[in-house]
Parts: C-alpha cells; sequence; structure tokens
C-alpha cells in the first residue's frame, strides 16, 4: 500500500513554543525532506508573514527531486467571492503547485466563531476550491476539527467536505485538530464517511492526548492514504503527529511504500537530528527509532542478550533507521556491558581485565562518577585499566581569576601552566573567557596547540552540572559533564570533586586526551 507523507513542520511545527525558523533554515529542511523522500511539503502560511512569501518564491527558483511544495491556507471570506479575496490570491502569488485549504466542519465553529451561516460556510469551502482548481492548482482540502464536528453533527460535517470534493478537491485531510480523538473514534469516523466520498481519505492528527501516531497509523489501516504530520512532533502545544515514527512505522511494521523516491527511512535518525539542530532543541534522548537512547542498553542481563540475539532487545535493527547500538556502562552493569564495550579494543578476550574495569567502574560511581552519559571517559578508563594509556600532558597548575570593576561584566581570566609530553616544553598561558571553565578551555588548548593543532577544531558543545551528595550543603560534591566536538564526532567526558572548577577541569582534560587519542585513531572515530 502507498501511503503520501504530508510534511507540516515549516508551518504547523513553526507554531510551537520555542520553534522559530529563518528564510534559509526553511530551504535548509525543504531540501532535506525532499532528499529523505517526502511526497508533500508544506512551505507556509500563504500571505500572512514576509518570511513565508520569501521562502515561496525561493523555492519556487529550487528544482526539487520529487517533493510537491504546498502552499497553506483558509477558504475565502463571507461576502467577498474567491477571485477578489486577499487570501485566495495570496495562495495563487506563492506559485506553489498544491494549495492546501483549511475549512470549518464543526457547526459550533460556523456560528459562534466565523459567525456565518451553515449555507454560508458551504459556499466559501465550494467558491474557494473551485477557484484554486480552475487556476490550475492541485488542492488538498484540511477539514478543520473534523472528528468533533463529526460527532456534533455527521450530516453537516459530511457536507462540507462534498463540497470541497464536488468543488474539485483531489484528497480530503480529517483533522483531529485539538488533538482530543482517540484511536476508535478516529477509525469509526473514516469508516463512516469514507463510503460517502469519491476521493480519498487523509489524516492530520494533534497529540493532546499523546495518541498522534496511533491515530494516524490506525487511520492508514481504515484507508488514509496521505498522513499529515512534522518531524519529531513539534507544534502548537503539545505537538503534532511526529512524522519520523509514522514513516519508521510504516516502513519498517505495515510494510507500506513510504519515501520510495528518496534516500528512504535508513536517513531518519539524519533528519530528526538536523530539524533539531536548526530549530535550536535538544534531542530528544528516548524518542523513538531515532532518539540516542532508542537502543541504548544498561542492564547486564539485556545487553548479554543482545550480543547473542540482537532481536531479543531491539525490535528493529538500529541501521534500519540510521541510527545506532549504545551499551551503556553503570554500577547496574554486569561483564557483558564491559566486553560489549571493549571489543572495539580487542581487549574482551581477557576476563581478568573486564573484572578490573567493572570494579573500577562501580568505585568511582560510588564516588560520583557516571559513565552511561560520558562514554568518552570511559573509554580512557579502559585504557588505563589496560595499561595502555600515557598523558599527552601534565599538568603543573592552574588558577581561575574573576574580577568585577564597578558596574561592569565579571572579567574571568585563567592561568594555566603544564608540561607537553613527547617534547618536554612547559607551557605558561593565559587566556579569558565568558566563564571560569570557557576560560580554562582556551588556555588549556591555547597551552596545547602549538604541539596539537588538531585541536584548534575542537570545541565545547554543553557543559552540565550536578549536585551528587546534596545533604553537604556547599560542600556537597559535584559532577560536571562536558560535550565537545569537531568537525566530525561528539564526545562526552565527566569530572567528579568537591570544588566545581576541579571538576570542570578533570571533565576537559578528558576532553582533550580523547580528541588526540581519537585523532590518531585509537579511540572513537
Amino acid at each position: 500500500m502507498q501511503v503520501q507523507l504530508y510534511d507540516t513542520t515549516l508551518r504547523d511545527g513553526s507554531q510551537g513554543e520555542g520553534v522559530n525558523f529563518s528564510v534559509q533554515d526553511k530551504l535548509l529542511i525543504t531540501k532535506m525532506l525532499d532528499e529523505v523522500g517526502f511526497d508533500f511539503i508544506e512551505g507556509g502560511f500563504a500571505g500572512s508573514n514576509e518570511k513565508d512569501s520569501e521562502y515561496f518564491q525561493r523555492i519556487a527558483e529550487v528544482e526539487l527531486k520529487h517533493a510537491q511544495i504546498c502552499a497553506f491556507g483558509m477558504t475565502r471570506r463571507r461576502g467577498v467571492s474567491a477571485a477578489e479575496d486577499p487570501g485566495m490570491q495570496a495562495l495563487l502569488a506563492t506559485r506553489a503547485p498544491v494549495c492546501t485549504v483549511v475549512g470549518k466542519t464543526w457547526d459550533l465553529h460556523v456560528t459562534e466563531v466565523l459567525r456565518v451561516s451553515l449555507e454560508e460556510n458551504l459556499a466559501m469551502i465550494a467558491d474557494s476550491v473551485e477557484f484554486l482548481v480552475k487556476s490550475g492548482r492541485r488542492v488538498v482540502y484540511d477539514a478543520e476539527h473534523f472528528f468533533d464536528g463529526f460527532a456534533n453533527n455527521p450530516e453537516y460535517a459530511l457536507q462540507t467536505v462534498q463540497a470541497a470534493q464536488n468543488a474539485g478537491a483531489e484528497i480530503i485531510v480529517c483533522c483531529d485538530t485539538n488533538g482530543g480523538s482517540l484511536p476508535e473514534r478516529i477509525t469509526a469516523t473514516i469508516d463512516a464517511v469514507a463510503p460517502q466520498l469519491t476521493i480519498p481519505l487523509g489524516i492530520h492528527c494533534h497529540n493532546d492526548c499523546d495518541v498522534g501516531v496511533a491515530n494516524s497509523l490506525a487511520a492508514v489501516d481504515h484507508g488514509a492514504v496521505q498522513v499529515q504530520g512534522t518531524i519529531n512532533g513539534i507544534g502548537e502545544r503539545c505537538g503534532n503527529a511526529d512524522l519520523i515514527s509514522i514513516a519508521a512505522n510504516l516502513a519498517l511494521k505495515k510494510n507500506c511504500e513510504v519515501l520510495q523516491h528518496g534516500v528512504g527511512p535508513g536517513h531518519l535518525t539524519e533528519l530528526s537530528r538536523y530539524v533539531y539542530e536548526l530549530a535550536n532543541m535538544n534531542f530528544r534522548g528516548n524518542q523513538a527509532f531515532v532518539g540516542r537512547s532508542a537502543f541504548a542498553h544498561k542492564g547486564g542481563m539485556h545487553v548479554h542478550a543482545v550480543n547473542r540475539v540482537s532481536k531479543s532487545y531491539e525490535h528493529i535493527d538500529p541501521e534500519a533507521v540510521g541510527n545506532e547500538r549504545r551499551v551503556l556502562v553503570s554500577e547496574l552493569s554486569g561483564r557483558s556491558n564491559i566486553v560489549a564495550k571493549t571489543t572495539q579494543y580487542k581487549l574482551d578476550h581477557d576476563q581478568d581485565l573486564m573484572r578490573q574495569i567493572l570494579d573500577r567502574v562501580v568505585e568511582l560511581e560510588n564516588e560520583g562518577y557516571q559513565f552511561e552519559a560520558s562514554e568518552a571517559s570511559f573509554d580512557l578508563l579502559v585504557k588505563k585499566c589496560a595499561g595502555t594509556y600515557e598523558p599527552k600532558f601534565q599538568r603543573l597548575q592552574y588558577r581561575v581569576n574573576v574580577e568585577t570593576a564597578g558596574q561592569a561584566e565579571p572579567l574571568t581570566e585563567a592561568t594555566v601552566k603544564l608540561r607537553v609530553n613527547g617534547n618536554g616544553h612547559v607551557e605558561h598561558v593565559v587566556a579569558e573567557g565568558d566563564g571560569p571553565v570557557n576560560a580554562l578551555d582556551n588556555a588549556l588548548r591555547k597551552a596545547l596547540i602549538p604541539s596539537h593543532p588538531n585541536l584548534a577544531s575542537m570545541h565545547l558543545v554543553d557543559y552540565k552540572v550536578r549536585v551528587i551528595n546534596s545533604t553537604e550543603g556547599t560542600a556537597a560534591r559535584v559532577r560536571v559533564v562536558i560535550e565537545s566536538a569537531d568537525q566530525h564526532d561528539v564526545w562526552s567526558t565527566v569530572g567528579v570533586s568537591e570544588n566545581i572548577i576541579e571538576a570542570s577541569w578533570l571533565a576537559l582534560v578528558d576532553a582533550v586526551e580523547y580528541k588526540l587519542y581519537k585523532d590518531e585513531g585509537e579511540l572513537g572515530g
């Protein structure tokens, strides 16, 4: 069965709290969606703002491989012909080959929100669709609040979608606009409506009951041929149905033909993270299929089973969606976790070493360390336990100074003195930063770049602090986790101390050491 995937990240998704795409962001996401194989991309609300207007003019000059650009708009206003309506003219001005028109289905909205007669609403729907079709546009009709409207007045709800069908719409999309429906309501309504129409149905769900994906999949089971949603489920209130999960489920669980005209489901993880980055949003680690934790195993029994038969604890091959298996190491780990993590270093045959590493992990986690979120520090720990670790430099001393003068912003300065192993040079440098950790980071790399120029490509991405034993008050131990990156990889390191600067220093040292070992081909990469 073929199912069309209609993405509305750039319009409905951008209505989510904190989401704000630039025109360039929207163009980049459009190209990525097309590359993956999406069928329809809704670029924005025609005529609503200058950004969307610029997007439509620029995307019209871009040659896409498969996807059709859709412009979103409302039915004509009351008392105005479609040809004279500014909204209709704005839709045509986009030059988009597909126009998605939203109209009222629920009689409550017709009489109490629009404040027009039921008959006038039917005319507004028919006139708008007919005008756009006669203007050479394909029309998708979004039936707003369809499930609420059908529950309240099924006869009138059916008349609204029949009006769109008779005027030339190519598909009726049933919208659960307030996200309040459950799967049984979705399927019962679609079963009742589909026989009354001669064109296919689509589904557009919001996630206010946390069943947006389930509702969408249920609709497909009952004949819907198009699914609308957003990447990562971003959108107003609780968001829209997540097209990442929908696409993966349709392709891998239901054997539907989706993403056939692009690189396919194997790039869903890349797409998900790409949109998160452009939206300046944090990844959801537990997101189905594409989250970092989606195929992460921590319990020793689980890891032991996965090592023997991967499908024993994984419902799909992680690579099918472009993700990867991760084995987490913690005090809950068994020897299987250590074996799985050390296979790449060809140390897993050494049973004594495996026990030594596990004992050291348990000991350090008892002190406050946490390696499941700091895999780079764990890799260095393996080298230390195996006796193959040689530090690239030796700290002689460091000092961090924060000064204020009057009402000026605090000035932070870090001084680092260290000996570079290998050439024996002593480097004594000073660097400023936006704060103590940034200043230390700048000073450390400044001291090492003359002998290790590849550190110039490394930068700090994220910094997290957690108090471990809060009952100790201001003397409590803190755990610092630092995320670093270069042009190829991202890695995390951890440091623990009663002094937050020292904990940060320990995490920074691990981050730099990991980078140097990685570039030598001995770790990660």
